[in-house]
């Protein structure tokens, strides 16, 4: 008798959540870019930062 190792089924790729991760990424990064893009924003931001001392 020879030892076989028992046969473990590989489970389906999904190349599509690959894509769609990927695509909600570069959302996320482009809408903080584009928050960034405006001043008043900034400046909330900062002033919040500022509060904190």
């Amino acid at each position: 008798m020879s030892a076989t190792t028992p046969h473990t089924a590989t489970p389906p790729r999904r190349p599509w959540r690959r894509w769609l991760a990927a695509a909600l990424a570069l959302a996320a990064l482009l809408a903080v870019f584009l928050l960034y893009t405006q001043p008043d924003f900034m400046l909330m931001l900062a002033d919040q930062v500022w509060a904190c001392f």
